[in-house]
């Protein structure tokens, strides 16, 4: 199958004072997997302007971009359509008044009507304790990359 296309994802590491990091629980036409928040550049937009506007439509938080951390650098066609060539880009976010986040504490802990519909999408925020976040903690391959890149550096 040859590839059409590439996307532009763009996600975002917040960590708050207690040394948690946050994480999207989504279930997608189907499935459900963990993330880090972002997602999709559209045309004529930076990495940081598109980074600030998802993180507020998916959190509703002010974000400010900090460090770059990783950008793919290999070949990764996207887990919905095989015909896409996915390249992420991820950087350290910070923001203020967190206590206002509304936040799950267990996985996947969605309400029923959110995941009523197989064609549907819906989301859910949650804190992943520091020392528990592992490759396994999220879905998606390029951010296992991205938590082996945080947890080494932070050692």
């Amino acid at each position: 199958m040859a590839i059409t296309k590439y996307t532009v994802r763009v996600y975002g590491i917040l960590l708050d004072n207690d040394n948690r990091i946050l994480v999207s629980d989504e279930f997608i036409r189907g499935d459900y997997f963990t993330k880090f928040p972002g997602g999709g550049l559209e045309l004529g937009e930076g990495t940081r302007d598109c980074l600030k506007r998802e993180f507020k439509e998916e959190t509703g938080l002010d974000v400010m971009v900090g460090d770059h951390i990783y950008t793919t650098d290999y070949f990764q066609p996207s887990a919905f359509n095989p015909c896409d060539q996915i390249i992420s880009i991820y950087y350290f976010v910070t923001a203020e008044r967190l206590n206002e986040l509304q936040v799950k504490t267990k996985v996947f802990d969605f309400e029923l009507h959110q995941v009523a519909d197989p064609q549907g999408q819906s989301e859910v925020l949650r804190w992943i304790e520091w020392d528990e976040l592992t490759e396994d903690s999220v879905s998606l391959p390029i951010d296992k990359i991205v938590v082996r890149l945080l947890k080494t550096a932070h050692h």
